[in-house]
């Protein structure tokens, strides 16, 4: 088989393994959730960034059901890394343009993204192309290089970290969604939506230094939840992550793992990621950590899963 045809296949099986359920488990979900019309979970594959973020949130109810007229919103991707899109270091810029635009449509009075960058944040922002895709859709980029943008918060449910300081525009806003991309992580072992929370705290040395698996669980307790986790898993970095060295270590999936459910999430692109490169998601701490904090549930059996290849 050939290697392009081994990625292609192995995503279809990962995604597909996603939502194997029996069908007296099924039969049983459909009475107990008969009233609760939006999955709890959607995975779409085959399409651009675009197309599949608006069939998911069509699944979801529509953006309308989270951004309300007149709302501060903000969108948070990963943005960490002075790369350009080809080398899945950073969340897709067109699937963060579609979604300001649809915050916009939906009568969002602003629409703000940011990310504490690892580089450089000017060449983050304009190498990654989202400063331009953000600015294209009427959204408006903020930096987050300066300590004075931060504001403290206490964690009380949280094991290492029990307070961080956390970028004021999150704080501010009326509703926000995290928008990480699905990769690997040499330190977390695999960066998706509970690690990208590590680009909205100030202090990052704190989690290196205090069980980063912990302090990454540990963020998730901020009371504050995105409306949803939109996995970008259109290109994955598959190895030598965070940053990658070259398009060799990158897997076109054009696959989208969207949840309100931080664990979920994270379970679902660990599925999906473990297929192109075998992974034990034990070794993904921060995901079963953050399920005994009651942060979510990695038994994606229990919840509504809805599964869309186009």
């Amino acid at each position: 088989m050939k290697r392009r045809d081994f990625f292609k296949s192995a995503a279809i099986v990962g995604i597909a393994s996603i939502f194997k359920t029996n069908a007296l488990a099924s039969a049983v979900a459909d009475k107990k959730l008969a009233v609760h019309s939006e999955p709890d979970l959607v995975a779409v594959m085959g399409g651009q960034p675009a197309v599949m973020l608006n069939r998911a949130l069509k699944e979801l109810g529509g953006i309308s059901h989270y951004v309300k007229k007149g709302q501060r919103v903000v969108i948070k991707p990963n943005i960490g890394w002075d790369k350009t899109p080809e080398l899945a270091a950073n969340t897709n810029p067109e699937l963060i343009g579609t979604l300001v635009k649809l915050c916009k449509s939906a009568g969002a009075s602003e629409v703000i993204v940011f990310d504490h960058t690892c580089q450089d944040w000017k060449k983050c922002y304009t190498n990654s192309g989202i400063e331009k895709a953000v600015i294209a859709a009427g959204g408006k980029m903020v930096p987050a290089n300066d300590e004075s943008y931060y504001r403290e918060v206490e964690l009380p449910h949280a094991v290492s970290l029990k307070k961080a300081k956390i970028h004021q525009a999150l704080l501010d806003c009326d509703v926000w969604f995290n928008v990480p991309v699905l990769k690997h992580h040499g330190g977390a072992k695999n960066s998706i939506s509970m690690k990208n929370l590590m680009g909205i705290v100030w202090d990052r040395g704190y989690f290196h230094n205090h069980d980063l698996h912990q302090c990454i669980a540990d963020a998730a307790t901020f009371h504050k939840r995105p409306a949803l986790n939109i996995v970008d898993a259109y290109r994955i970095m598959k190895s030598n992550g965070p940053q990658g060295k070259s398009t060799s270590d990158v897997v076109m999936l054009k696959s989208l793992i969207v949840s309100p459910d931080f664990v979920a999430a994270d379970t679902a692109s660990m599925k999906l990621f473990s297929q192109v490169q075998p992974t034990d998601i034990k070794d993904v701490r921060h995901i079963s950590l953050a399920e005994k904090l009651k942060v979510g549930t990695q038994n994606l059996e229990k919840l509504k899963v809805k599964r869309i290849k186009l």
